[in-house]
């Protein structure tokens, strides 16, 4: 008779919609703002929608441009925080300051980017800023754009969905990003959601009268002005009507019919979307959770799970990171050692998986594993510090795997490990009953003590080898110059080989070219 750790109790099915949401909630986090911030302003588009007579197709359009307006977000942090620091705080910013106004725009831009310089470095870094500033502003908006499709294009958007979100950073007046579209030629989805984005962060972080102000005052420059219209005809009721919801419920309830229900390879598929959005976050968390995810499964396997808790540990893993969409890169990229603070900040993460999980009922099952990954045997670990005793088995798997992937993977302060040199700290951990015995050596079968890759007789999208070299490093982070180094080439081999991998797989940023080759087992 199994334990009651290893008792399946079948969770709901899972709506598309639940995890749309629970993906606006990470989106949250990498703004810098209270969870169900999103969500709250997706009600305000859909109030704004039916008050503008938006037929079903279209309604249906904005609803899920609304919750995945930043979708992309992660596939541009790391350059977002290499110019400013804390991409989290520049991010908040963007969310209150008139988007339509260059000259607001650069004031923040100047403000963040000089702040972590001494005063006598001030002008420099204006001047430098200043005058690559239009070029950074097109190739980062694009590179979020395009990161973003990808992912949206994994969970079956429509085409709708897609060309909306294209136009995430334009603005009606003609001086947003990338292309500088202007008027109705922005998808009227994304019209509306851009106001309504703005009028939820203003509200909240402000006050309704100065959420008011602002419509009244970009109405024609950032925004349609016959929805600006609309909306303050309308403001006083729906910001009534927006503090009394639970914005969860309210949103679940608004989802398009018929709800899409993923279940069995199409939840594996799209858990997967979850995964690479939190991981291309960083150039050193790229394919983590894929490889703790795999490992999880044949471990699980080698220690006796039944088949339905191998397959619920496995989703499980593949969402445990979602709360490090809440940690700036400027930590998470730090080429030193962590303060206390710091760490601190870190430790964070697996308290908010456990936040965003909870709300599906669905999802809500896979967090007693996800949300224990960095607890530990003796109960040294966070959040909750947990022994061995009060986790699922599938978590102490999840525990030791981490360490595995974590041990053998760069990081910016240290070059990953050898196999065997993670072998015999997971051994030490096991013998210091900081970890339990039976997952750790699962996990160390499950990984084989060699990297295995499956034979390849052509390259995905007919890459050469040495393009797989170059775009792998890319994926990294690393720069031109840097790449040109490893590899012993010149910055304009480096070059030419990276706009053909852009070439021959469509895109034209690294955020994009580091998912694609996540998705075709290239990087990782």
């Amino acid at each position: 008779m199994p334990s009651p750790s290893e008792v399946v109790i079948p969770a709901p099915p899972l709506r598309l919609g639940e995890l749309v949401a629970t993906l606006a909630l990470a989106q949250d986090n990498a703004f810098g703002q209270p969870l169900e911030s999103q969500l709250r302003s997706c009600l305000l588009a859909g109030w704004l929608g039916d008050a503008a007579g938006l037929d079903g197709e279209l309604r249906a359009t904005t609803y899920w441009v609304a919750l995945l307006r930043y979708i992309g977000c992660t596939g541009h942090t790391h350059e977002v925080a290499s110019v400013f620091g804390d991409d989290i705080a520049i991010r908040a910013q963007t969310l209150v300051h008139d988007a339509g106004d260059p000259a607001a725009v650069m004031r923040d831009v100047l403000a963040f980017a000089t702040v972590a310089h001494p005063p006598e470095e001030h002008d420099a870094v204006v001047a430098a800023i200043t005058a690559g500033a239009h070029d950074w502003a097109v190739l980062n908006f694009t590179s979020g754009c395009e990161a973003g499709d990808l992912l949206v294009a994994r969970l079956g958007m429509s085409d709708d969905v897609r060309r909306a979100l294209a136009h995430t950073f334009e603005r009606w007046s003609g001086t947003g990003f990338p292309n500088g579209v202007a008027g109705e030629a922005i998808p009227l989805a994304m019209r509306i959601v851009h106001l309504t984005h703005d009028v939820e962060a203003i509200a909240r972080r402000l006050s309704p009268q100065a959420a008011l102000d602002a419509v009244r005052d970009r109405r024609g420059r950032t925004y349609d002005p016959a929805l600006a219209d609309l909306f303050l005809a309308h403001c006083d009721e729906w910001l009534r009507r927006l503090a009394k919801v639970e914005p969860w419920d309210a949103v679940l309830e608004a989802e398009p019919a018929p709800h899409r229900i993923l279940v069995d390879a199409d939840l594996d598929a799209a858990l997967l979307v979850v995964a690479d959005f939190v991981d291309v976050k960083s150039p050193y968390a790229v394919g983590h959770t894929r490889r703790c995810a795999d490992l999880v499964a044949e471990a699980a396997r080698l220690v006796g799970l039944n088949e339905p808790t191998i397959a619920d540990a496995r989703r499980a893993a593949l969402v445990h990171e979602l709360g490090t969409t809440a940690i700036s890169n400027a930590i998470l990229d730090k080429p030193s050692a962590l303060t206390r603070a710091e760490r601190d900040r870190v430790e964070t993460h697996t308290l908010l998986t456990e936040q965003m999980l909870r709300r599906s009922a669905a999802l809500r099952a896979l967090s007693p594993v996800a949300s224990a990954h960095h607890e530990r045997a003796d109960g040294s670990g966070y959040h909750r510090g947990l022994r061995a005793d009060a986790v699922p088995p599938a978590a102490a798997v999840l525990e030791a795997a981490e360490v595995y992937v974590g041990i053998t993977t760069d990081r910016a302060d240290r070059p990953g490990s050898s196999t065997e040199s993670a072998a015999a700290e997971l051994r030490r951990l096991s013998k210091d009953r900081a970890l339990v015995h039976d997952a750790a050596e699962a996990v160390l079968a499950a990984a084989g003590h060699e990297p295995r890759r499956a034979p390849r007789a052509q390259n995905p999208a007919g890459l050469t080898d040495r393009e797989i070299e170059v775009l792998r490093l890319a994926a990294r982070g690393l720069t031109v110059n840097q790449i040109g180094e490893t590899l012993f080439l010149s910055p304009k081999t480096v070059d030419h080989h990276i706009q053909h991998v852009y070439a021959k797989i469509g895109v034209s940023t690294r955020a994009a070219a580091t998912l694609w080759g996540v998705q075709n087992g290239v990087v990782g």
